[in-house]
């Protein structure tokens, strides 16, 4: 019986709050058995209570990862990495050759919660941007790793 080593990936962000962590919490929740999951940032900025919160309500529990730098993960050969803002993919840092670096924008929930007339509102950016990145977790991920 032969396996087949785990594809290593990494979600980038600016901050590693929100969407990078809500993209590696996806990614594991479909794809654990065939893929090593990460996310860091440019720069830590701690994890954004509101993707914890409606991570939570998707049923997908995020609430123990960490904002963490990219300069930490710079021992994992890393098969694909993955920008998902444009911050992230503007200032991306150099990874081997052997890397994949693709961009997967999406938009900014907590800048866009700063606009909400209501804290539903808020909250429904979230959850809209959670979904997206559901949907981009789900269905194109696998295809990007090959």
């Amino acid at each position: 019986m032969t396996t087949t080593a785990k594809k290593k990936i990494m979600f980038l962000c600016t901050g590693n709050s929100c969407r990078s962590q809500m993209a590696e919490g996806w990614a594991r929740h479909f794809h654990s058995d065939r893929l090593e999951v990460h996310s860091a940032g440019i720069e830590a900025h701690g994890l954004n209570p509101n993707a914890v919160a409606v991570m939570q309500e998707a049923g997908v529990d995020i609430s123990n990862q960490s904002s963490k730098l990219v300069g930490t993960l710079a021992e994992v050969p890393l098969d694909l990495v993955i920008t998902v803002c444009g911050h992230a993919d503007e200032n991306c840092p150099v990874f081997s050759s052997q890397t994949q670096t693709v961009h997967g924008g999406f938009d900014d929930p907590p800048k866009l919660a700063r606009d909400a007339a209501t804290p539903e509102e808020a909250m429904d950016h979230f959850r809209r941007v959670r979904d997206e990145i559901r949907d981009f977790a789900r269905d194109r991920l696998l295809k990007l790793v090959g």
